[in-house]
């Protein structure tokens, strides 16, 4: 195995690094040459220039919705809490969960650009960005794989000591269309250098697209270098959709008989493979919607293949945008993005996506098995303008992500794509143009942090929903037990502040004869709020007073004090009043350990020097980057992700070349 020592080499933009860097080469104002002349919002090359070139990019689009107008009735903007101090009396309480719930999807394709170029060229940002979640979670969990792993092969090594590349000359009817994918071993080496600096674990994907001809070295190899940082093999991506692909050239008729058939093969390829060291730790079946998990349960899925099965896992995306990211290509109207945001902003909207699994959780628990929502965000297809890029989105996956935890869920993956998708949690920049000398965090990433210090380091947290406020819709709440005891509150506001209207205040009061337990309310309780002007706001996006910054801003690490507050309870009432703002959320911690233990006293960052060096040029297929995965909802009960689903996108076609400048930076930490 490879040594990993600092220093690690790491990726910077040139604006960085100021006046010693070279010149470089770009590409059509910003690295994107585009054969249909026109950028991914249809803003014409020719035209693009400055912030126009920006907002061609829908990961950097200049749309500001409108916040919805406040319900009416108005829900009650005062009300009480009554919890039971310890979880025995607390019924409905979820499983037990870790605080690395939230972690990150990132397609196959794109590693180059989001994590580093090579296992020696790590970026620098996206290092940051994993510590601020693993250092209050304990660790982070990330994804690679989607549709892009089922056309990709280990291979001994590529021309120029290349880490990925990508071959146009195969096609193999991919679903994104996107050109078959060869990688080193330098592939693995790049995370297990990232492992060696941040408590990052993965989730590797295992192609699926033949097996006649089984391609395991994935598997073979990362048992080797990465050991215990591997979490699991996801063997095949959205099988549901194999028929509909063609892909591998499977028939349009291929159903869960012939998958149920193939996954024994893979099953028994791995069984038999004395280079995988782990024979149980696959993720399946990681259906998108197009069959129901029930319809594999029912043919013996289950009782067939449980002992080699780690994680029960599927993908969902609440809605699509098919129709304005492929115009032209019959897939129905286009959604206007102001027409949909209110339905983000509701405790239903949550409840309505876990609510066909529900029945699969019980049975993942009747196994003994994790529980995933394996890829997940706000919308297939790009996202939605205006809303999966507003503090919105962030209040929704709070929200969302609580919900899945209430509902045995054992984590969740938030997706990440290219520049032309809104709903990435963080984007590298486009160019090495000085205008773009930074990452944009989208409002989403807040949620991670949330959801980690909700739940803590512990692995003992079990949560309740609380049908809040007489289970309004707008302010959703929910309670965190840890270690059988309460230890925080959970509080959603989806209301934009009007008039002077849409703030409240919830009473908690914990223990007391209602609950057949002693009086419980602390002398105080300490208070993170995770704060916004409103729903619609892009930018001013604030936890516990910090920020990561808005467009092209961040480095990764957050900025400004720490503020958390501190509220005054009344103990001979019982009684603690917690203010939430229209909109914001809160986190509530009923003891200083509570607070403490979820709470990182620093985080570790990593300070950069640099050099400089020759700018090169990657070509890169603009459907991996663009659209990666996630490019299907549907209309259905189980959205889809992927092109062939309900109301599945079309193929789209060309190359991109980006003109990438390599500055190295050494790593000290």
């Amino acid at each position: 195995m490879r040594n990993f020592l600092p220093p690690v080499f790491l990726l910077l933009s040139s604006s960085i690094l100021g006046q010693n860097v070279r010149a470089v080469t770009v590409y059509g104002l910003g690295g994107v040459e585009n054969p249909t002349g026109t950028f991914g919002s249809g803003i014409p090359a020719a035209t693009v220039s400055g912030s126009d070139f920006i907002a061609a990019y829908n990961a950097y689009n200049n749309v500001t919705l409108t916040p919805p107008a406040l319900p009416n009735p108005m829900p009650a903007t005062s009300f009480s809490i009554a919890l039971p101090n310890q979880a025995a009396n607390m019924p409905k309480l979820s499983i037990p969960h870790k605080g690395d719930f939230f972690g990150f999807s990132i397609e196959m394709s794109v590693v180059e650009q989001v994590i580093g170029k090579n296992a020696s060229f790590l970026q620098p940002t996206f290092l940051n960005l994993l510590a601020t979640v693993a250092d209050r979670a304990g660790s982070v969990r990330v994804r690679i794989g989607g549709n892009t792993q089922e056309i990709a092969t280990l291979v001994a090594s590529l021309p120029e000591n290349a880490m990925i590349a990508k071959d146009h000359s195969v096609d193999d009817n991919a679903p994104t269309q996107t050109p078959t994918l060869d990688f080193t071993d330098e592939f693995l080496y790049l995370f297990a250098n990232v492992s060696s600096l941040v408590n990052a674990k993965w989730y590797l994907g295992i192609p699926m697209n033949d097996t006649s001809h089984l391609r395991l070295q994935i598997a073979e190899h990362a048992d080797a270098i990465l050991g215990s940082n591997v979490l699991g093999y996801q063997v095949g991506n959205e099988p549901d959709l194999y028929g509909q692909h063609g892909l591998g050239g499977r028939p349009k008729t291929y159903n869960q008989t012939d998958y149920f058939n193939e996954f024994g093969t893979m099953v028994n390829g791995i069984n038999n493979d004395p280079q995988i060291a782990s024979k149980n730790k696959i993720v399946a079946p990681s259906l998108q919607g197009t069959w129901t998990p029930e319809s594999l349960w029912d043919i013996g899925y289950l009782n067939t293949y449980s002992s080699s099965l780690d994680v029960i896992s599927v993908e969902h995306y609440p809605e699509q945008n098919c129709a304005a990211a492929f115009p032209g290509d019959g897939l129905g109207p286009i959604i206007n993005p102001q027409d949909v945001f209110a339905d983000y902003l509701t405790h239903a909207s949550g409840q309505s996506i876990v609510q066909p699994y529900l029945n699969s959780a019980g049975i993942a628990q009747q196994y003994d098995k994790d529980f995933m929502m394996f890829e997940t965000n706000t919308a297939s297809c790009g996202g939605f303008a205006g809303v999966s890029d507003s503090f919105g989105s962030a209040l929704w996956a709070v929200d969302y992500g609580l919900q899945m935890a209430y509902s045995n869920f054992s984590g969740a993956m938030l997706h990440i794509g290219g520049q032309n998708v809104s709903y990435n949690p963080f984007t590298p920049p486009p160019t090495n143009l000085s205008l773009i000398n930074k990452w944009t965090v989208g409002p989403i990433m807040y949620s991670t942090l949330f959801l980690a210090e909700a739940l803590g380091t512990t692995n003992t947290s079990r949560v309740v929903d609380l049908a809040a406020n007489n289970g309004s819709e707008f302010t959703p709440g929910f309670a965190i037990y840890e270690n059988d005891a309460l230890a925080r509150v959970a509080l959603v506001n989806f209301m934009t502040e009007q008039n002077g209207q849409g703030a409240y205040n919830a009473t908690i009061s914990i223990g007391g004869s209602a609950v057949g337990e002693s009086n419980a309310v602390p002398a105080q309780v300490r208070v993170k709020y995770l704060l916004a002007p409103s729903v619609a706001e892009k930018n001013q996006v604030t936890w516990a007073n910090q920020t990561f910054g808005g467009r092209f801003a961040a480095d990764g690490r957050l900025s400004g004090n720490e503020v958390i507050q501190t509220i005054s309870c009344d103990q001979n009432a019982n009684t603690c009043v917690v203010p939430v703002p229209a909109p914001g959320a809160a986190l509530v911690f009923v003891s200083s350990d509570a607070q403490s233990s979820s709470d990182p006293s620093a985080t570790q960052t990593y300070a950069t020097t640099a050099v400089t060096n020759p700018a090169q040029n990657v070509n890169i297929d603009p459907t991996a980057l663009a659209n990666s995965n996630g490019r299907s909802g549907g209309t259905g009960p189980l959205a889809g992700t992927s092109k062939g689903g309900a109301n599945g996108a079309g193929r789209m076609s060309g190359s991109l070349s980006l003109g990438l400048c390599s500055i190295l930076a050494c790593l000290f930490v």
